[in-house]
């Protein structure tokens, strides 16, 4: 199994090591030399040295095979995406922007067709999310696929599976670009309220104390409502006392068929003036595809949705023209 990745990303060249949150430019020239590089032959003096500084690895002597994957040049120009690989939840959250919670999807022989579309099409940074995607049937086979098509994957997820030993040792074995836990409380009585599920904050906190115990790459995102405001920095020195990083959100969207009904769920008094949207680069070098294999340019702008699994790649010459037209919909 490869520990480094050495890929195109938007116009540059990057060395990746996989697990890691660190990584390196490559000259044009560096990178062109590791894809013509016989993979049976030793690292080049200048990748040992490299990656031996950087990461305290010893490459010396060793078949480049062996640890480094090159990922080839992509003429689509798509560097980052996201995939709901499933609706479904075991939370009821009040404020989740998804609403109707379907546990439906792609069979695994599509999920992995799109997987392959999307390494094709460039992505190097994939973000698994849900719904709650450890739970869905096909997670460790798509997780595993993804890893070795050489994307740099982040899980988001409530932690509440984190504990079962099969999810630990396929982390062991194909590390995670990053595992972002959504927490919603800082007490049973706050966090089992808010999901709606008794036990849930019990399952929060053995998934955590497992992934901790494994050194998983953890990023929380504080989520502030009407339920668990009153323990907003209750949750901030939890993730301090637990040596994690973490974001604080607190402004809520409306469903993704257009229902308000999360919209209630907001603390009025944590809500933040936003900045007036100036457009961004979904659907031009980020793209979002849901359960079903439907491409939009993110998880929010889902009009004009074009279909992976019967299109194919061809599909996402349309995504461009679908994201300017959105972007002067809104005044971008």
């Amino acid at each position: 199994m490869y520990q480094m990745i050495a890929s195109p990303f938007l116009g540059q060249h990057l060395l990746l090591k996989t697990g890691s949150q660190v990584g390196l430019l490559l000259p044009e020239d560096r990178y062109e030399e590791l894809r013509v590089h016989d993979p049976q032959k030793p690292a080049p003096s200048w990748l040992a040295e490299v990656t031996g500084d950087q990461w305290g690895m010893d490459v010396s002597g060793k078949p480049v095979g062996g640890f480094l994957m090159v990922r080839q040049p992509s003429a689509w120009g798509y560097g980052r995406a996201s995939w709901e690989i499933n609706l479904g939840c075991n939370y009821k959250c009040k404020h989740c922007y998804l609403g109707l919670k379907v546990n439906s999807g792609m069979p695994l022989a599509d999920k992995l067709t799109c997987l392959r579309i999307m390494a094709e099409a460039g992505v190097l940074w994939l973000q698994i999310t849900g719904g709650e995607p450890t739970m869905d049937k096909d997670f460790m086979s798509s997780y595993r696929a993804a890893f070795e098509l050489g994307m740099m994957i982040t899980v988001s997820t409530n932690a509440s599976l984190l504990w079962r030993e099969n999810l630990l040792a396929m982390f062991r074995d194909c590390p995670p670009y990053r595992i972002t836990v959504s927490i919603y409380g800082a007490t049973k009585q706050s966090y089992d309220e808010l999901t709606q599920r008794q036990g849930a904050w019990d399952l929060f906190v053995q998934g955590m104390n497992a992934a901790r115990r494994a050194k998983l790459p953890l990023r929380m995102s504080i989520i502030v409502t009407e339920d668990n405001a009153h323990e907003e920095q209750a949750m901030i020195d939890l993730c301090d006392r637990w040596g994690v990083e973490y974001n604080v959100f607190t402004n809520m969207t409306p469903t993704i068929y257009g229902g308000a009904e999360s919209l209630t769920a907001q603390s009025k008094e944590h809500l933040r003036m936003r900045k007036p949207f100036g457009g961004c680069n979904a659907g031009h070098t980020f793209f979002h595809t849901d359960p079903h294999g439907l491409v939009s340019i993110c998880k929010i702008g889902r009009d004009d949705q074009i279909s992976l699994p019967t299109e194919g790649i061809s599909g996402l010459t349309r995504l461009g023209d679908i994201a300017d037209r959105l972007m002067l919909r809104t005044g971008g």
